[in-house]
Order: C-alpha cells, then structure tokens, then sequence
C-alpha cells in the first residue's frame, strides 16, 4: 500500500511516498522511510509521531495513503541549536 512520510526541521524539509506491506505499523513506515539514518537526531523514544497531525503510537497499523510524520520538539531557541549540529 501506499503511505508518505514527513519530518521538517529549520534547515531540511522531508515528504516522501512509499510502498509497504499491509498491516505495516507507524514504526515500520519510518524504518523503511531511511530517515532514521538520514537525521541521526531522530530518536523514537523522545520524537513525538503520529498521523495527519494526530499524536499516534509507533505500533499503530497505517491504513492506504496515510500520511506518517515525525514531529520534533518545539523549544524556544530550537533555531539556534538546530545551527550547532
């Protein structure tokens, strides 16, 4: 089935659609997606994701043209740690 995939930080904005075996779960769309080794500060202990803007859990199935995102925490000067990595 068909899913896309988003993260967005400062410096870098990712969507990408891809393939994946039905009953694939949320972590599975993201493993697959190759952005946990694009974006090293990804971790899916702390990152938040979810669904169309909906908080989900990692284990969730997604359901045909489901949209994953990856959600990064909002700090106040996020900006600027963003520049020192």
């Amino acid at each position: 089935m068909n899913v896309g995939i988003a993260y967005a930080r400062p410096t870098a904005q990712v969507w990408r659609n891809l393939e994946v075996s039905d009953g694939a779960t949320v972590r599975e769309v993201i493993e697959a997606s190759g952005l946990l080794n694009e974006f090293p500060e990804l971790d899916l202990a702390v990152n938040k994701v979810g669904i169309f803007g909906a908080i989900a859990k990692l284990e969730k199935p997604v359901k045909e043209g489901d949209r994953v995102e990856i959600y990064r925490p909002i700090h106040p000067d996020a900006e600027l740690l963003e520049k020192k990595s």
